[in-house]
């Protein structure tokens, strides 16, 4: 088994990261979103920023927030923003859709990776 299935397993279960570190971390993963802020909210009908408002985003539909801008690219990418494409999407955005107007490098750290995810899943009704 790979790292990389390591790390989807973790995360969609909660437990345990590759190498033995802590279980995913929501108060991290809120840490790791201070990345994230200056483009996108978070709270229920808040506005959106540069980026779309992601309440709800997990599990949601990608190129779908009511009443933002999307790229082409990101309209027509026919993605679902579960935990596994998260993941790739935060580790490497243009890689997973190379026209995203997300001009975020992204994040390379499995384990802040992992936790933002917990973050984010916690943005929901």
């Amino acid at each position: 088994m790979n790292l990389r299935t390591l790390v989807l397993a973790a995360v969609a279960t909660g437990t345990m990261l590759p190498g033995g570190a802590d279980a995913v971390d929501v108060k991290k993963g809120k840490n790791v979103f201070r990345k994230c802020v200056a483009c996108h909210s978070i709270k229920k009908g808040a506005r959106h920023k540069i980026g779309p408002n992601l309440f709800g985003i997990v599990d949601s539909p990608s190129g779908n927030a009511f009443g933002y801008t999307y790229s082409k690219a990101m309209k027509t990418a026919n993605l679902t923003w579960d935990e596994a494409t998260l993941e790739r999407f935060i580790k490497n955005p243009k890689k997973l859709i190379k026209k995203t107007k997300m001009s975020f490098a992204g994040i390379r750290n499995y384990e802040q990776r992992a936790n933002l995810i917990a973050y984010l899943k916690t943005l929901a009704d």
